[in-house]
């Protein structure tokens, strides 16, 4: 069977051969060894999965550094599934963090959109003048 090559196993994961790279040098892969007789690295077998399951924790919005421990945690002898399902509540909660503050920006914004008389000069505009407001509140608490 041919070795499967790093640029073949990036095309299948659906990602970069320097992101391969990169996390080859953060630890979450492991390069394959040089086989004896010079050919090209196999990143099929365990290497591919690897590569396929830190893309897919990718997209759900774990980072790099909780992929590397849900990982470990994989591969621990006496894991159980009660341990993957806390970090996956985390996630979502942290998730959903995000999801209320972009919608209080989204509020805020249409509170001065539906203020906004969207006609006359710039320098009259109230969107402007509460982007000024703010800048100049926020500029009280620099050090």
């Amino acid at each position: 069977m041919q070795p499967l090559k790093i640029g073949q196993a990036a095309r299948e994961a659906g990602i970069g051969v320097e992101t391969i790279r990169f996390y080859e040098r953060k630890g979450l892969v492991t390069q394959p060894p040089r086989p004896i007789d010079g050919g090209a690295r196999d990143y099929g077998g365990d290497t591919l999965w690897r590569l396929k399951f830190i893309s897919g924790a990718k997209k759900l919005g774990f980072s790099l550094a909780e992929i590397a421990e849900i990982l470990e945690l994989r591969t621990a002898p006496n894991s159980e599934c009660v341990a993957m399902q806390a970090r996956a509540r985390k996630k979502r909660d942290e998730i959903q963090e995000r999801i209320d503050g972009l919608a209080r920006l989204r509020n805020n914004l249409d509170e001065l959109i539906a203020a906004c008389p969207g006609r006359g000069g710039i320098q009259n505009c109230s969107i402007v003048g509460a982007i000024e407001r703010s800048s100049e509140k926020l500029a009280q608490f620099r050090p």
